[in-house]
């Protein structure tokens, strides 16, 4: 038998899977091979599912370059499934080749992008970024909110935020859009928001936009491009549309790094829905953190629950898509009430406000804890620059 697996691998890095985007060696599927005395070349490949259907595509195209090397005679496929850490490595693979071909945009390197989604609408999906965007900011961070959601626009409402974007020139001379920016304080922390919706550019906020796909697209990266997010945001938290259409995956080309977070009802129907966005974000490479079910039982003053919309939505998804529950909103008057007073309730005290600052403790500690670029190897850089600054040349 001779030692030919290293040729095998190396020809078989013109393999690419469309759908990852990267070749199958770099993504561990093609993980051996050899030659025997006959001049079979043999190659186990391990895909991310058994019943992949690109598996006729890529052996297909195996075969096709195996059987194209000097001493082959026959080339031969061992197909195996992936283990979990197998998938977990292939996927960082894709998402990291996605983010390296992204376009440029201006959003900061140091700030966490958390993209709120959901299936369907009406199941709360602005109401739960609003909050989470305000909760973060009540612990000190400073966090960039994109209103994503062009056509439902509601995050200025719910945020209490009036006025209208402007442009400004920055530093190198380009004229940028300026976030509309409010301080967030909380006992003893204070942060800020950092805003831009589409909210902020219509003359009121009942105009109707009648843009097409491509048309929201681009609309979402002029706010990707063109604002002069500030380098010291440690979170920008965006408001998606529900669904999975040209706006979801537009942001997932543009801005790969974004983590998802999706959002259901207890009701079934809804569960089933929002599996579509989980499929969608997984397609796109996107990782998901976690599932947040809203308006989940309903409290009465005696502190009887009542199920008013079914029970175990948000679990079931998150059992069903093996992903982490991050919490169950209560339904209650106070989150409402909230929003349109421009009052998020997770600042105040009630039941909903407890559960959302649990998720969020459970973001910031454990599921999207910020990157804090001064922390270490920026910091020592910092130190560095400013000693060569400081020093007598």
């Amino acid at each position: 038998m001779t030692d030919y697996g290293q040729t095998i691998l190396d020809a078989l890095r013109g393999v690419i899977d469309p759908e990852l985007g990267a070749d199958i060696v770099e993504l561990g599927m093609a993980q051996k091979g050899w030659l025997d005395e006959n001049g079979v070349a043999t190659v186990v490949v391990a895909l991310t599912t058994a019943g992949c259907p690109l598996k006729a595509q890529l052996k297909r195209e195996i075969l096709a370059r195996l059987e194209g090397l000097p001493e082959v005679t026959r080339a031969e496929i061992e197909w195996t499934e992936m283990t979990t850490e197998q998938k977990a490595f292939a996927m960082s693979v894709a998402r990291k080749n996605a983010q390296s071909s992204a376009g440029p945009n201006r959003v900061p390197a140091g700030a966490r992008v958390l993209a709120v989604a959901s299936g369907k609408g009406g199941v709360g999906k602005s109401s739960i970024t609003a909050n989470l965007a305000a909760g973060l900011a009540a612990k000190g961070f400073a966090v960039g909110v994109i209103d994503a959601d062009i056509w439902g626009f509601s995050i200025p409402r719910m945020l209490g935020v009036e006025g209208r974007l402007e442009a400004a020139k920055n530093a190198d001379g380009v004229r940028t859009i300026v976030p509309r920016s409010i301080p967030v304080a909380h006992g003893t922390k204070s942060g800020r928001l950092d805003i831009v919706s589409m909210g902020l550019l219509v003359d009121d906020e009942t105009d109707a936009l009648m843009w097409r796909g491509l048309i929201l697209n681009r609309a979402v990266q002029h706010f990707l491009e063109d604002v002069e997010w500030a380098t010291d945001l440690d979170y920008i938290v965006i408001d998606l549309p529900p669904g999975t259409g040209d706006v979801q995956m537009g942001l997932a080309r543009m801005l790969p790094q974004s983590e998802m977070i999706v959002v259901t009802t207890p009701a079934l129907a809804a569960q089933r829905v929002a599996t579509r966005a989980v499929t969608m974000a997984r397609k796109s490479h996107l990782h998901v953190l976690g599932v947040i079910e809203n308006m989940s039982a309903f409290i009465c003053e005696h502190g009887e629950e009542h199920a008013v919309f079914g029970k175990g939505g948000g679990e079931e998804l998150a059992r069903s898509e093996n992903l982490p529950f991050l919490g169950a909103i209560p339904l209650e008057p106070a989150v409402s009430a909230g929003g349109d007073n421009g009052a998020p309730v997770v600042l105040q005290s009630t039941p909903a406000s407890i559960a959302l600052q649990e998720v969020v403790d459970q973001l910031v500690a454990t599921f999207a804890p910020p990157i804090s670029m001064a922390g270490c190897s920026a910091r020592m850089m910092d130190a560095a620059l400013k000693a060569l600054d400081n020093a007598d040349l």
